[in-house]
């Protein structure tokens, strides 16, 4: 897709992203039986199963997540995919419920298993790179970088690697903080949930069906923005001013 980005041609580079969606609806037919369309707006959450990291978190109102699996104006697909630690029982309990959640929707899919073949699958396939651990927990999230490369919109909650790169509505999309300290768990999690519903419903759907080119234009936005700002000189260059060579001045 990089190659088709940086010639400016939009349909080769439209056609790409639309034929690594293709490709990667075949791994989920072939687990799940299930048959996803490339031309419908697909949603991915693929990490390790983690408490913190809430996977289930949009289907927590059920109310709300039926109204938009069956939305026939803005069509949406679904996928999960990822694994619990052998005897975290509640993350073990988390997976089983959206197995058997997806059971009731066409268009919901939960795969088995996280390798590298299947995550660089998966980042091709999504058009929205969905993160929303619980703030402060996550300590880098960098599977987005790599889905950003693949033409993936990021959207999360604001913590790990994100507040350093997403600029809401040009390269991604991200919940605002609030004032978690002093909210339960449980105010957290409704307010995220809101939240999320709110700028998925009311600004990604819309753009995605109605404005593709400004779409576009934001996935290109990520791709470029994470090429130049999360690479290895960066790494090696941090590590060397802040590990290396701090500390000697400072003798």
């Amino acid at each position: 897709m990089y190659k088709f980005k940086e010639v400016g041609d939009d349909y080769w580079f439209d056609d790409r992203k639309k034929w690594m969606k293709k490709r990667t609806f075949e791994i989920v037919a072939d687990q799940t039986g299930k048959l996803f369309d490339p031309d419908v707006f697909t949603i991915v959450w693929a990490r390790r199963f983690a408490g913190y990291k809430r996977a289930g978190m949009i289907a927590s109102d059920m109310e709300r997540f039926h109204k938009l699996m069956t939305n026939t104006k803005y069509p949406i697909q679904i996928i999960w995919a990822g694994k619990p630690y052998p005897m975290d029982h509640p993350a073990i309990s988390e997976f089983n419920a959206l197995v058997h959640l997806s059971k009731g929707y066409k268009n919901a899919a939960v795969l088995i298993g996280y390798e590298l073949a299947l995550s660089k699958r998966l980042k091709q396939a999504a058009d929205v790179w969905l993160n929303n651990p619980r703030v402060p927990r996550e300590a880098s999230g960098t599977s987005g970088m790599t889905a950003a490369m693949n033409g993936a919109i990021n959207f999360s909650t604001d913590d790990g690697w994100i507040p350093e790169f997403i600029n809401h509505g040009h390269n991604g999309f991200v919940i605002p903080k609030a004032d978690y300290a002093n909210m339960s768990v449980h105010d957290q999690d409704q307010y995220d949930l809101d939240k999320l519903y709110e700028i998925l419903t009311n600004e990604i759907l819309p753009l995605y069906y109605e404005n593709y080119a400004t779409w576009r234009m934001l996935m290109k936005n990520g791709m470029q923005d994470v090429r130049f700002q999360f690479e290895s000189n960066r790494m090696a260059h941090e590590y060397y001013e802040k590990l290396y060579k701090a500390p000697y001045e400072g003798k």
